[in-house]
């Protein structure tokens, strides 16, 4: 098997989880904005598809130079090992960026890159004429930032976030990989109650199934690079065997999802049912105003309305109000809110243990810790 340099990109403010993801599986990384670089095998982008949690994608860098001209670009781009990657049939269309870099064009930067790559195929594979580019997908990026180009070929295809579980979302769906990256923060274990009170198509409580499960999240699902045929299928059967040796099928959890909206509640269930939990996970329609909180030293963790639009502020904040009076009666209970609200400590009623900076897709939001003491 060959090595290769391999990146997994992250949101902003879970690099360091999707790190110890990496160091998890056994790979040293670094972390930079947004990436956590590692080294591995055919094997190691295969489980690092299969077993992340909250990065986003796994990415193969096949390159990185600086350039200051398009003739720099083109040469640079030419002289790396592009047939080590790409078949002669490869479909390979390329995305581009551009940032603070003398090479702005990106729809040029584009086209050069192709151009470089299209000569080196050529010439590797002894070939006059067109590449038809009728087989298997590689879908590559050129990135500038500051003058420094990074090539890279994308391994996951659709982004790790699509499960494969979810049929349906309410209208602010929260990211599957957002809500991976709460329960790991939570640092919640399987033998503790867990409770979304606002679960709306129930994302956090399947994402917690899975972590309490030891399931991989891609267990469901098909990824770009399985059609390469430098990635053997005996790559993935391996992979896929091993998923199912640490999966912990019978270990049962007390997970539960609430919500006020009847229809939210009713794809929480169809979702729970696609990913295997239809009996693991209860989900029940219920005002927070209801919330009965039973057992100790469990965790609560919640996305619950931000009252981004006129006039829904005031109700955001009752809510943080309501839900502050009820976690008081329940001091061993771990809270985990996620919220743009910047007075959410004051409306909640408690200052929080940690907050922590987070972006929900485009939201600047704060995680606001209220950890309990342990009965």
């Amino acid at each position: 098997m060959s090595e290769y340099k391999l990146v997994a990109t992250a949101a902003m403010g879970l690099e360091a989880i999707v790190a110890s993801e990496v160091k998890d599986l056994g790979y040293d990384c670094q972390t930079e904005n947004g990436k956590v670089y590692f080294h591995g095998d055919e094997e190691a982008i295969a489980r690092a598809n299969m077993w992340l949690r909250v990065g986003d994608r796994v990415r193969i860098v096949v390159g990185e130079f600086k350039a200051f001209t398009f003739d720099e670009l083109f040469e640079r781009t030419k002289a790396l090992p592009w047939e080590d990657f790409l078949p002669v049939d490869a479909a390979f269309p390329v995305a581009g960026k551009s940032v603070k870099s003398k090479l702005f064009s990106v729809p040029d930067c584009q086209a050069i890159v192709k151009k470089a790559i299209v000569d080196r195929l050529k010439m590797a594979y002894k070939r006059v004429g067109f590449l038809d580019e009728t087989g298997p997908l590689f879908k590559l990026e050129v990135s500038i930032l500051k003058d420094k180009v990074t090539l890279t070929i994308d391994s996951s295809g659709h982004g790790l976030h699509k499960r494969g579980y979810r049929l349906g979302q309410g209208d602010a769906p929260l990211k599957e990989t957002m809500a991976a990256a709460l329960v790991k923060l939570s640092k919640w274990s399987p033998n503790r109650p867990f409770i979304d009170p606002f679960c709306g198509s129930g994302t956090i409580a399947i994402e917690a199934a899975m972590i309490g499960q030891n399931l991989a999240p891609g267990y469901n699902r098909s990824f770009l690079s399985e059609e390469w045929p430098w990635m053997t299928a005996q790559v993935w059967d391996r992979v896929r065997e091993e998923v199912e040796d640490v999966a912990k099928y019978d270990l049962e959890l007390d997970i539960r999802g609430y919500d006020i909206d009847s229809r939210v509640i009713n794809i929480a269930q169809q979702n729970a049912v696609e990913a295997g939990f239809a009996d693991l996970i209860t989900f029940e329609q219920q005002d927070v105003r209801d919330l009965r909180i039973e057992g100790q030293n469990g965790v609560l963790i919640a996305n619950p309305p931000y009252g981004e639009r006129l006039g829904e502020v005031e109700d955001a904040e009752d809510i943080a109000e309501i839900l502050g009076d009820i976690m008081k009666q329940h001091p061993s209970w771990s809270v985990y809110i996620l919220s743009s609200l910047e007075n959410y400590e004051e409306m909640y009623g408690k200052r929080a243990t940690k907050k922590r900076k987070l972006f929900n897709g485009f939201i600047r939001t704060d995680l606001y810790q209220f950890w309990g003491k342990r009965a």
